[in-house]
Formats: C-alpha cells, structure tokens, sequence
C-alpha cells in the first residue's frame, strides 16, 4: 500500500473539544496529513488553531455549547460555508461527574450523557446527511474509553456513556456503511493531558497506574495521531464499527 492512503489532502474535518490535550493533539494529527480543520467548542482554541496554521492547512472556529444537540445541524452547516464540505468528524467532546453511584443525581446523569451520547449522535447524524448529500462519502470517528470495556467506579453516567458510544457506533456503522461512510471509535487508555493532573501528581496512583501499562509511560495526545489518521484516510476503507484501544497494553494487561 503506498503512503498517499492516508493522505488527507484535500480533506475536510470537524474536531468537537480542541482546545488542548487528546482533541487538540488529534486535530494537529489531521492537519499535518493535509486536512482542512473546524474546530467546535465554547472557547475559542487559540493554540490549536496556531497549530493548524503552522501546518499550512484552512481552519474555522465554530462556537457552540455541546452539551445540547439542539445546534448541531447549524454547526455542520457553518462549516460547510467556510470550508466547503465536511469529509471527517470526530467526536471528542466529553464531560464527567464523579459520585458514589448511591448518592448520584439526575443532573450529574443528564449532563454527562447529554453531551457524551446525546450530542454525540445527532452531530454525527447532521454530518452523515452532508456527506450523504455531497456523494463524497466520509468518516465518523467517536472517542470511547477504557470503560467503553470496563465498569469503573463512582462515574456510572460516564461509564454508561462510553459503553453507548461503543455500541452505537456499530450501529451507525451498519446503516451508513452502504453510503461510504465508515464509522470507528478511539478508546484512549491513560493520557497526561490536563485533566490526569491530579492523578499524575499523586504518587501512589501515579505509580498503580503506570504499574499497569506495559507500555511503562503515560500517553502522549501526539500518541493518537496515527489511530485518528488511519481512521480518517482511505487506509480505513473496510474497517467499519470498531474501537481501537490505544491505551499502551492497559486493557492487555
């Protein structure tokens, strides 16, 4: 297979929750194979953007609140102004509550499956009628989690959320396959991104953790490049509803 499979040349993509960490370091990863980026979120991702710039590729900010789905298919048609079309999404935005399961609230329940799942879908529903529409076909890649496979504790929204986004994504991928669109998922395992601070500063967990992973380090967001690259190219063409782990051996283990 030559290299210009996983070229992305001429390609648009649309990154939910760029601002830094795993969405930024995925959105620079498609950026340096050729594509074009939006970027959705509530900030605007200033450092990503750079990033993109740096690459030499178009970009486009889209401010939003994704924990509503109520905006997706101006979103999706926002993009579709500035940029042309939209060939690539993915799914990255995410939120979590932590709570003992005993004592969680409808709110700490709601808001973390109405952006991990609920937006998840209907964004991803908006960008399957573009593609469906240009005849260009495309690529739906969802971020799951470790507890897409596991049951974690004192997190049951988020653990149930993940475990949905696995799930659905085989289901969108059996009906959206017959239109050339391929829908995969990326289950990032432990990452030193802001969000594990605190666990990366604590020395007992710190330890337990890596204690775990074969691969003996934490993450790096630049880790994910090559999985979201893959799953956003041509090099992707038959591969239809998995989640790929990438998680240095974790769940191996």
């Amino acid at each position: 297979m030559s290299t210009s499979a996983f070229s992305l040349e001429g390609k648009v993509a649309l990154v939910t929750g760029a601002n830094t960490g795993l969405g930024q370091g995925m959105a620079l990863a498609l950026a340096d194979a050729g594509a074009d980026i939006a970027l959705v979120g509530r900030l605007s991702p200033e450092e990503t953007l750079a990033g993109i710039k740096a690459a030499g590729r178009r970009s486009h900010f889209v401010k939003a609140d994704l924990s509503s789905a109520e905006a997706v298919a101006e979103i999706v048609a926002e993009v579709v102004k500035a940029l042309g079309t939209v060939d690539i999404l993915v799914n990255n935005a995410g939120i979590i509550q932590r709570n003992d399961s005993i004592d969680f609230t409808v709110e700490e329940w709601d808001s973390v499956m109405n952006t991990n799942l609920r937006t998840l879908f209907f964004l991803s529903q908006a960008a399957a009628k573009q593609m469906m529409a240009a005849g260009r076909g495309g690529k739906i890649i969802n971020i799951a989690s470790m507890l897409s496979f596991q049951g974690g504790i004192r997190v049951p929204s988020y653990t149930a959320s993940k475990s949905g986004v696995m799930g659905l994504t085989k289901t969108l991928a059996n009906e959206w396959a017959r239109h050339g669109i391929n829908v995969n998922a990326i289950a990032p395992g432990y990452f030193a991104t802001n969000n594990t601070a605190a666990l990366r500063a604590d020395e007992v967990r710190n330890a337990e953790i890596l204690g775990r992973i074969p691969a003996g380090r934490w993450g790096d967001p630049a880790d994910l490049g090559g999985a979201t690259v893959f799953l956003a190219s041509s090099a992707s063409d038959y591969v239809q509803g998995i989640t790929l782990p990438v998680d240095g051996g974790w769940l191996a283990r």
